[in-house]
């Protein structure tokens, strides 16, 4: 029994919480099935330049504050809830998924730039710890833009809100007022966005992050130092192009920038549905008789 608990299971755990698996493409499926967005390839290699030079043109409509109107509610099927950001041949075993397009566009090998301790940790982590997100912890920056399902962006005065269908209805509050971070002692598993904008971009930095998640569910990790800064351009009335780079030296050997789109739902009348994630889950506990272990964090060489 304990052999089946291979890091493919463990991502497929992940997946069990936000949405049954028997319904659930593999990204690298999607690339077959949903080769176009926005009149551009969907892949992120092929879909950021594109995407870009698009959103050039638009004229995209604005609130009554003279903003741009990111409003609405919107999925992320090329992403796939990051099961893996970097490039994945496939995994035949029990569990394991289908291949995997990075959704990283830098560094052009599409591989997340760690230190050599980091790699090395990020391979043990998907052997021996389980996915934060499978045990219904939030899924954090930039992850949250990536989640199973709907998230519903909603424009005020002063600040935005960002609300998830998928893991337990995670949410945040980016405050655009001006006001500054918090204080460096203050670690959250959101972190602590502050937003302005860019000409028709957001742009979104966030820091404060406690470093507990993970980007996907293979492993791939951060630190608390971490700072994220995320941009969303609206490419066409339905379409957003999401970009996040990370940087956090502890963990890294450069900033590093992951690319997907963000698609607006378009059925009428429809509305985020109720998940609760915790109630009548039990893949951690499976995963933890299996001899995996809680994750805590980055496992800093002494």
């Amino acid at each position: 029994m304990k052999n089946w608990f291979s890091s493919s299971a463990i991502a497929a755990a992940a997946l069990a919480v936000a949405l049954s698996l028997t319904s659930v493409p593999a990204a690298g499926q999607w690339s077959k099935t949903h080769p176009i967005t926005a009149g551009c390839p969907s892949p992120a290699a092929g879909f950021h330049p594109c995407a870009l030079g698009k959103a050039k043109t638009f004229n995209p409509s604005k609130t009554p504050d003279g903003q741009p109107d990111l409003q609405g509610i919107w999925e992320a099927p090329v992403a796939m809830g990051f099961q893996n950001i970097e490039d994945f041949p496939g995994d035949p075993s029990p569990g394991g998924f289908g291949p995997a397009i990075t959704s990283i566009v830098d560094p052009p090998d599409g591989r997340v730039p760690y230190q050599p301790w980091a790699r090395a940790q990020r391979d043990e982590n998907v052997a021996h710890y389980i996915d934060p997100y499978a045990q219904c912890l939030p899924t954090s920056v930039p992850r949250q833009m990536a989640n199973f399902r709907t998230r519903e962006i909603t424009q005020f005065s002063g600040y935005i809100t960002i609300v998830n269908e998928a893991g337990g209805h995670i949410y945040r509050v980016v405050y655009t007022d001006g006001r500054p971070h918090v204080g460096p002692d203050i670690k959250l598993w959101m972190g602590d966005g502050r937003g302005h904008w860019e000409g028709n971009t957001l742009v979104i930095e966030t820091t404060n992050l406690n470093g507990r998640a993970w980007f996907d569910s293979e492993g791939q990790f951060y630190s608390d130092s971490m700072r994220v800064v995320e941009r969303l351009t609206m490419v066409d009335v339905n379409t957003i192009h999401y970009q996040a780079t990370m940087d956090d030296p502890k963990v890294y050997t450069r900033p590093w920038t992951m690319v997907w789109p963000l698609e607006r739902i378009k059925e009428k009348g429809y509305e985020q549905m109720e998940e609760a994630c915790h109630e009548g889950d039990h893949d951690a506990a499976g995963f933890t008789l299996g001899g995996f272990k809680p994750y805590f964090g980055p496992r800093f060489p002494r």
